[in-house]
């Protein structure tokens, strides 16, 4: 398929994975099976459990051309979830492309960290700093119908996709959104039952060695700064005075950053401060409480 067939070639479904399998696996490209049938079930408007239910339906000149420019693309190291224009998240779909950090599974730790913390059948104002594509907040919203929910970040085209994600799927009215940086564009009496945030915490000399497809996303979201701790530092000092007695802050961090950032909530007057763990055995989040009295 790296030329155009010929024209007594017929190329079915089967024909087709089967030949991008081979030809990503040659290339090396990671999930080379899943990739290629992700691929083409978004060209063809379908599911990839139902790809394999009309393995000999032949493809149209249309779909082919459609599926190798997508082909190219991934070669070329772009993400999969940007070429298909969505990834799954806590149980629903978040459309996501070049303007926003595509979603984590690490990243659910984060949400359930703060559902863990407020309870269904209690009103609640949780906050999620740098939102991205408001996966944190969206999910934090759908899973608790009381809560209010408001998110921030700088980016207006990574807020374009959160405020279209929260219309998706049904949670527009229950999730504010802020445009600036951390909490700077809110009312300076707001105050928070839970913040929650993945900020960017790369550190600005690792951004080069990272892999290839993560190139692609925002860097806005990715640096931290020389040691990785540029915005959460700032955040830190500004979120706690603004949780009500008792709430909490709960922060995504990278591997290598849990005692850091644990001594950032110490140093700030926060109690109950935890390090916990991804399923990797990562240190993955960190929580803190504001004293309640």
């Amino acid at each position: 398929m790296s030329q155009d067939p010929k024209p007594q070639e017929t190329w079915t479904i089967r024909r087709v994975l089967d030949w991008t399998r081979g030809h990503f696996e040659k290339q090396q490209l990671e999930s080379a099976r899943l990739t290629a049938e992700l691929l083409l079930a978004h060209v063809l408007s379908t599911t990839r459990v139902k790809l394999f239910m009309d393995l000999d339906r032949p493809l149209t000149k249309e779909e082919l051309a459609t599926y190798r420019a997508l082909i190219q693309r991934r070669l070329a190291f772009e993400p999969t979830q940007y070429l298909i224009g969505h990834k799954e998240f806590y149980g629903r779909r978040f459309a996501v492309d070049r303007r926003v950090l595509i979603p984590r599974s690490e990243t659910e730790l984060l949400v359930e960290g703060a559902l863990q913390v407020l309870p269904k059948d209690t009103p609640a104002r949780v906050l999620d700093l740098c939102t991205g594509s408001g996966c944190v907040a969206i999910s934090i919203a759908a899973e608790r119908p009381l809560a209010s929910v408001w998110a921030t970040d700088r980016s207006p085209d990574a807020l374009a996709v959160a405020k279209a994600n929260a219309e998706a799927l049904g949670v527009s009215g229950r999730v504010t959104f802020f445009e600036g940086d951390l909490l700077s564009p809110l009312p300076v009496d707001a105050r928070f039952d839970v913040i929650v945030s993945n900020p960017p915490y790369v550190p600005t000399g690792q951004l080069a060695g990272l892999q290839k497809e993560v190139q692609h996303e925002p860097k806005l979201a990715l640096d931290g700064g020389a040691d990785g701790l540029a915005v959460i530092r700032p955040l830190v000092a500004a979120a706690l005075p603004r949780l009500k007695p008792g709430g909490w802050l709960a922060l995504e961090i990278a591997e290598d950053q849990g005692a850091p950032v644990k001594a950032l909530l110490d140093a700030a007057g926060a109690v109950e401060t935890r390090i916990e763990k991804d399923l990797a055995r990562h240190d993955r989040l960190v929580f803190g409480r504001a004293r309640t009295s």
